[in-house]
């Protein structure tokens, strides 16, 4: 579906299916022209370039739409994820009780065009598909200072403010990232990585149900485990009886689905970037941080399944973050990202620098089907944010709801 401006002198709004033969430069033209985020400060903006495939942020996912037209444009997925748990009487472990949920994303509306309803049509056009599809609720996710997209969901497509996760963003420097000889550092095949994120992690909020297709998709370039020297005897030994601190992620690669770039930035700013990577690249063994060309597209690995158990969890996934700086460095990366609940225990272990963060971002839930039946999961737009398992200092046990689902950022 469309959205075509039929007759320009009377501003009628057509809303159809995007059509990939015919539409990707006219799609193309308004990603080009709108911003996705800013420093807030009205100069600095964040573009994206698709690499010439609109669907690129959308094509991974069970089941995906794009509505555009050459001044707007909008996407959607549909994933089965964890909404609660369910308690067992006998004492067993929890079961995860699972929900059919929709994301909006790349909404873009031409500037020459705002303000005349096609953002609203396109929402509704959109949340049509979702439910033709059986999607229970649909969530999008915006900047908290984003006034006019808040007005919009919240104000008049009925959404609620639900969650508030951290972007947490680290640059890669022209250095190597040193991981400590004390920490061994493995990387899991997809079946044990299955099995561990569905034996520790099953019932967390926003787990995909299809964890097994998220790890092995070509794009999934590997989930990593941390421990202390010596303690690994196996896979089937570690999750049949895990040592007393561990720690998981796995790496997503957006670099070759979309570039970012970074716009507005003075030549001073500019040229402090420049100084500080040529001096890194001259003296690497300093290990002093450098700034990444951030003005010309870059891509970024996403960080994902983020968790871990025990005293030291903190210090072992730290090591694993350095271990996947140094994956980005040699895939061509500028920076490393990744999405944790603001009450993530783990979030002071991962590295990132406050100033291309953003501390709280702003997720907005719809529930599209009035007469489902609550069941035993209840409503989920107004569940409160559980507090993660791991509440005991020293001790970790959850990952954090955001960062269980990659497709969030592609």
């Amino acid at each position: 579906m469309v959205a075509t401006v039929a007759e320009p002198e009377k501003s009628i709004v057509v809303v159809r299916e995007f059509d990939l033969e015919r539409d990707c430069p006219g799609a193309a033209a308004v990603e080009r022209m709108c911003e996705v985020g800013s420093s807030g400060s009205g100069k600095i903006s964040l573009f994206t370039d698709l690499l010439g495939d609109p669907l690129c942020r959308v094509r991974h996912s069970p089941a995906f739409l794009m509505l555009r037209e050459i001044v707007g444009l909008i996407r959607g997925c549909i994933k089965t994820v964890t909404c609660g748990k369910k308690i067992p009487r006998n004492g067993k472990p929890p079961i995860p009780l699972y929900a059919k949920l929709a994301y909006i994303l790349g909404l873009r509306v031409s500037p020459t065009h705002r303000r005349m309803g096609i953002g609203l049509k396109l929402v509704t056009r959109i949340e049509e598909w979702f439910r033709e599809e059986g999607a229970e609720y649909s969530y999008m996710a915006t900047e908290k200072d984003n006034e006019a997209s808040k007005q919009l969901f919240v104000g008049r497509c009925g959404y609620s403010k639900f969650r508030t996760p951290s972007i947490l963003v680290q640059p890669v420097f022209a250095h190597r990232v040193r991981v400590p000889r004390r920490i061994t550092v493995l990387e899991l095949r997809p079946g044990d990585a299955e099995s561990l994120y569905r034996r520790r992690f099953s019932t967390v909020e926003f787990f995909p149900r299809d964890i097994d297709a998220v790890l092995n998709n070509p794009l999934s370039l590997g989930t990593f485990l941390a421990i202390s020297p010596d303690t690994w005897a196996g896979s089937e030994s570690f999750l049949a009886d895990p040592p007393e601190s561990w720690a998981v992620l796995s790496v997503w690669n957006c670099k070759d689905v979309f570039r970012l770039e970074v716009r507005g930035a003075s030549r001073l700013k500019r040229g402090l970037a420049t100084t500080s990577r040529l001096f890194d690249r001259a003296f690497p063994c300093l290990g002093v941080p450098s700034v990444p060309n951030l003005f010309r597209p870059f891509g970024l690995y996403f960080l994902y399944g983020v968790g871990g158990h025990g005293p030291i969890a903190g210090k072992l996934l730290t090591a694993l973050c350095a271990h996947a700086h140094n994956l980005a460095k040699k895939g061509g990366c500028a920076v490393l990202a990744t999405e944790v609940a603001s009450c993530e225990p783990l979030r002071v272990a991962i590295p990132h620098w406050r100033r291309l963060s953003c501390a709280e971002d702003l997720w907005c839930m719809k529930r599209l089907v009035a007469d489902h039946t609550d069941g035993s999961a209840g409503d989920w737009t107004k569940s409160p944010l559980g507090r993660p398992s791991s509440s005991t200092p020293g001790k970790y046990d959850d990952p954090g709801f955001p960062n269980m689902m990659p497709s969030r950022i592609d």
